[in-house]
């Protein structure tokens, strides 16, 4: 049986995340006190109990996805392992997911999430931008729509290729709202305002390298047990040497979503598709991307305990 994980990214952070698997396992519980310590803050407390405007908080609800992701993922690391054959993250999760291939301890991920978290958010603070999704078929390519925008109005970038109807944009607010415009003009569907602190995956996110490229190359990394694909261009990464630019770069680039997807699918074609963490927004994308993509979420005590039957279940129909 192949496994390829999913590890989400913000956005998907909700209050309650997590709770059960902290109050049902020991190992889960470790996760969350490890990040709690790493980080020198109740950050557990915050991800159970709120409240969700401060949850929301671009320096809280990474380390507290990275957390969930880690709790999950300590659960089901024993069986799961031999079964794994690749890891991809969106954004944030692209951390996390160098976390269960183990290159990072999931202390020193902790940190350079929160770190990370911290220099997005005041990066936006001190340059403000704006986030807005695209949804839907364009008759103009959206590159060509935000560079039309760019020079009328303001910088704007594709920032998320999510699907092939999904596309987030990103940058200065003025221009943001001129490409929405034009978006919608080129037969968008939607275009939904995101309620994010900053211009993340554009230009305007460029003071934030040079303190993510210091807290990264600090922490220990080691190569990883399995590929993790990289958001920057959707390449098989097999070393932290490899590794580290990319996550540098991931900042200032676009997240191509759809293109991990389809190599993964192309490179695995048979694999269960998992899900570790909050949410069930990359099951929905893969099924979208890639119809016919088997997908499971791993968020909930219930999602662990089904996840490790269907393991157990496929591996003695293998043995007889």
């Amino acid at each position: 049986m192949d496994i390829v994980l999913l590890l989400p990214g913000q956005g998907s952070q909700k209050v309650g995340m997590g709770r059960d698997l902290f109050d049902a396992s020991s190992a889960a519980r470790e996760a969350f006190e490890t990040v709690d310590t790493a980080i020198g803050s109740a950050l557990s407390a915050l991800a159970f109990e709120g409240p969700e405007e401060e949850l929301r908080r671009t320096h809280n609800a990474q380390p507290a996805l990275l957390a969930h992701s880690a709790a999950a993922w300590s659960m089901l690391a024993h069986e799961l392992t031999p079964h794994v054959r690749a890891a991809a993250g969106h954004s944030l999760g692209e951390f996390s997911a160098y976390h269960t291939a183990g290159s990072f301890a999931l202390a020193d991920a902790a940190r350079i999430v929160r770190r990370r978290g911290e220099l997005m958010y005041e990066t936006g603070t001190s340059r403000p931008g704006a986030m807005s999704a695209i949804v839907g078929t364009l008759t103009s390519p959206i590159e060509e729509l935000c560079a039309q925008a760019s020079a009328e109005a303001g910088l704007v970038v594709p920032a998320n290729y999510n699907s092939p109807e999904q596309v987030v944009i990103s940058g200065e607010t003025a221009g943001v709202e001129r490409a929405m415009t034009l978006c919608k003009e080129a037969g968008a569907k939607r275009c939904l305002p995101l309620p994010v602190s900053g211009a993340f995956h554009s230009p305007l996110m460029q003071p934030a390298v040079q303190g993510l490229a210091s807290v990264l190359d600090s922490a220990t990394m080691h190569d990883p047990r399995v590929p993790v694909f990289a958001n920057v261009d959707g390449a098989a990464i097999t070393s932290a040497e490899a590794a580290r630019p990319l996550l540098v770069q991931q900042l200032t680039a676009p997240v191509r979503w759809t293109l991990v997807m389809r190599n993964l699918v192309a490179a695995f074609p048979d694999a269960l598709f998992v899900e570790l963490g909050t949410g069930s927004v990359l099951s929905g994308l893969a099924r979208r991307i890639a119809p016919g993509t088997r997908t499971m979420t791993a968020g909930t005590l219930a999602d662990v305990e089904t996840l490790l039957e269907l393991v157990h279940a496929e591996g003695h129909s293998h043995a007889h």
